[in-house]
């Protein structure tokens, strides 16, 4: 089953065909361009990039999985909008995936924080055990979260933030849960957290994405609405009152 995999959810737009079968995954070609500006320019020539990288034709394609972020609102619809149009027109099953659970997995074994870039000085980030999600996701200032990773006392994130480390045996803090960290908001952000960094990985790579909904393809499941995961607010607000118009 020859599986599509996109995601807008960082800087990066990625575009990457990945063969599903019974026994594992085989990467066949992925495009990825980095520009926070231009996930709407790139991401389409990307798509037909790998397709002619492989000699194959949209209609080769058999299932989308969609990284659904955490990620800034522009940037994820465009992947989104993208996913969904196209599972539609060519009559196959999207999948969802969270796109920090994709730079979990390819992190491998051990205890790693996941942080992407989510502007206004703050971090998306989840924290993940031999690939698998142990907290998160959740939006912090990095030097928040730092403090949390450093085990210190009296931090200041939100509500809702490190949901499982107290099931993780981290209590109010992040100590020993993590001993390094990757995703290009831990690349910005690393002289903060303290902990050594992965700089090759900073993007959600597409197999990954795909390893993560391996079993929903081949179980044949149907396909999913792709809800972008907005961890904030969008800047723009319906205005409270109308203004009048006549003086």
């Amino acid at each position: 089953m020859l599986v599509l995999a996109l995601d807008t959810a960082t800087p990066a737009s990625t575009a990457a065909l990945v063969e599903v079968t019974v026994d594992g995954l085989t990467g066949v070609a992925e495009r990825r361009a980095v520009d926070p500006r231009a996930h709407g320019e790139r991401l389409a020539p990307e798509i037909a990039a790998v397709l002619a990288d492989a000699g194959l034709r949209p209609r080769d394609v058999t299932a989308i999985v969609a990284g659904v972020g955490p990620g800034p609102f522009t940037g994820l619809r465009v992947g989104l909008a993208t996913a969904a149009s196209m599972g539609q027109a060519l009559g196959i099953p999207t999948y969802a995936v969270c796109s920090l659970d994709a730079l979990g997995r390819a992190a491998g074994p051990g205890r790693v924080l996941i942080a992407t870039d989510a502007r206004r000085r703050e971090v998306y980030f989840a924290t993940y055990a031999d690939g698998e999600r142990v907290t998160g996701p959740e939006v912090a200032k990095p030097a928040d979260l730092a403090a949390l990773v450093r085990g210190a006392t009296g931090g200041s994130l939100p509500a809702g933030v490190l949901v499982g480390a107290e099931e993780a045996g981290g209590g109010t803090s992040m100590a020993g849960l993590v001993e390094r960290a990757a995703g290009e908001g831990a690349l910005k952000y690393g002289d903060v957290f303290g902990v050594p960094v992965e700089e090759h990985l900073l993007y959600p790579p597409g197999a990954a994405l795909v390893a993560l909904a391996a079993e929903r393809i081949r179980a044949g499941a149907p396909g999913e609405a792709l809800t972008p995961l907005y961890l904030r607010r969008p800047d723009a607000v319906e205005p409270s009152a109308r203004k009048a118009v006549l003086t």
